[in-house]
């Protein structure tokens, strides 16, 4: 058994559960040299950027709360936009994300007003005029040659100088962590907000700031605004002061329940009926995504 203080190892877990439900194990991106830009101006005269995987809730498409079941039908696969000064309703629809541990506070993974707030302070200069949602694909070729130059292009053309990462499930860390790569080689420093350590590091990007928490909670405590500051400005910070690549900063922010890493996949009880069930639902989601690609 895991000890509470190690971080989850997020690559072992899921090929560990993946492996019991008789698939093979999933290869994560995994890179040696890293790109570096540094903040090119003053934090507080900056336009900084948001980037999330979190999807537009769209009752038509069934449950999608934090209660809910993974639901494949409300996934994405192509980059979107919204307007950042306006109020919206995201939900995390990934497949391995902690939902034991998940809230409906969408600011634990979209921390848009934390954002705001932080411009209203003078922290940064501005928020862009719009967030970014980025594809939680599985595919690193299509997340690295069709969805990053897209998300370079756009953030560009606001005008960002840097960019704020919020990853959430496994495979999305991933895919933050290599958009993370692609706008650091245009030149705009980035920092991931994120729970899987081993993920992000693997991949090797610039910033992180890693919080020791439930995946889906990246951004802060939920209802927990003093928290979601707290770890916004943390990433802030990160933005100023690291002077090269693979700069990891550990948020102070704790889980306020034990016990929670050892309740993420584990395998510990299950049947092999239980595992066939689990596999026969896994399947049709796949199902489900694919008609969507």
């Amino acid at each position: 058994m895991m000890s509470d203080d190690a971080p989850v190892d997020y690559v072992a877990r899921t090929h560990a559960w993946y492996g019991a439900l008789g698939y093979r194990p999933y290869r994560y991106a995994q890179f040696r040299d890293v790109p570096f830009a540094p903040l090119g101006r003053r934090l507080g005269d900056a336009t900084v950027a948001l980037l999330t995987t979190a999807a537009p809730y769209r009752p038509e498409l069934g449950a999608q709360g934090a209660d809910a079941p993974y639901n494949a039908a409300a996934k994405f696969y192509d980059v979107w936009s919204g307007d950042a000064a306006a109020e919206h309703d995201l939900r995390v629809s990934h497949v391995a994300v902690d939902r034991a541990h998940l809230s409906d506070d969408q600011n634990c993974w979209f921390p848009a007003p934390a954002l705001r707030r932080a411009a209203a302070a003078g922290r940064i200069g501005a928020v862009a005029a719009r967030f970014h949602g980025v594809p939680t694909n599985r595919s690193q070729r299509t997340t690295v040659e069709v969805d990053a130059p897209e998300v370079v292009r756009r953030v560009r053309e606001d005008g960002a100088d840097a960019a704020v990462l919020v990853a959430n499930c496994p495979v999305c860390h991933q895919s933050m962590s290599l958009m993370a790569r692609a706008l650091e080689a245009a030149g705009i420093a980035t920092v991931v907000m994120g729970a899987a350590r081993d993920i992000v590091e693997r991949c090797g990007v610039p910033r992180l700031l890693f919080s020791d928490v439930p995946l889906g909670n990246a951004a802060g405590l939920p209802w927990d605004a003093a928290s979601q500051d707290a770890t916004l400005a943390a990433a802030l910070a990160l933005l100023e002061t690291a002077v090269g690549p693979r700069t990891t900063a550990v948020n102070a922010l704790c889980w306020p329940t034990p016990g929670w890493k050892r309740d993420y996949l584990n395998l510990e009880g299950l049947t092999a009926e239980d595992l066939a069930a689990r596999r026969a639902r896994h399947e049709a989601d796949l199902a489900v995504a694919a008609k969507l690609r």
